[in-house]
């Protein structure tokens, strides 16, 4: 590709949106979605937990690729990335708690070179409405032991608003079912010197619904996977 198809090629975003009983939030976050990229290239796919509220239907009126997986939100993401078309892929969350305006940045910091952009809400610019002591405790501690043990520089880790390069999905050998999977990208981004950029972003309190994370249980697999990818 010469240097002017490269400049007038518009990359095919792919949207990637796990779910499990968020009918009261996702039409709001197809709607961002679309508001966002309208002109643009692009596909939403909503991958469902097997929700038992109107999550699905909901989603399919407005356009989403429904794909199913019961394992958890790791799981759920794997199955995206693979049936994702795009050249850029993002995750985003389906409880209204990422700002789709952010998408911007996410998508240019990709075009512009980096294999890895992860929004952090811990640097100039960023923010949380929604986090507890406990689990803001628990991310700076596993935030110290992935740099320390794998030379990185991240400053958020338990946050899942990023955007890649397809093509260098296959390269993170993603493993993790739960919600481990950020730490584990985190990881295996470090290992395999991919280029990676951190945004700020600010997460909003959740819109409606029940949040999904379990502090203590979710926590102690993260530890887990940091430990696991020490050996």
């Amino acid at each position: 590709m010469n240097m002017q198809t490269r400049k007038n090629h518009k990359p095919h975003i792919s949207v990637i949106i796990p779910t499990l009983n968020e009918e009261g939030n996702i039409k709001q976050v197809i709607n961002g979605v679309d508001n966002v990229l309208k002109g643009a290239s692009y596909e939403v796919l909503v991958i469902d937990g097997y929700s038992k509220d109107k999550t699905v239907p909901i989603a399919a009126s407005m356009g989403a690729r429904i794909i199913y997986d019961s394992r958890g939100k790791g799981s759920a993401l794997i199955k995206g990335f693979a049936e994702a078309k795009g050249d850029i892929l993002i995750s985003i969350d389906a409880d209204l708690s990422n700002e789709p305006k952010e998408m911007r940045l996410l998508i240019d910091s990709i075009e512009i070179g980096y294999d890895i952009c992860m929004g952090s809400r811990f640097i100039t610019g960023g923010g949380t409405q929604d986090m507890p002591i406990m689990r803001r405790f628990g991310n700076r501690i596993f935030v110290i032991l992935v740099n320390s043990f794998f030379h990185a520089h991240y400053s958020d880790l338990c946050y899942g608003y990023r955007s890649f390069r397809k093509d260098k999905i296959h390269e993170l050998a993603l493993k993790e079912n739960k919600f481990a999977i950020e730490t584990e990208i985190s990881i295996m981004a470090a290992k395999k010197h991919l280029k990676v950029i951190e945004i700020p972003s600010v997460e909003k309190k959740r819109d409606s619904g029940q949040g999904k994370l379990r502090t203590f249980g979710d926590g102690w697999g993260i530890l887990c996977t940091i430990f696991r990818n020490l050996l």
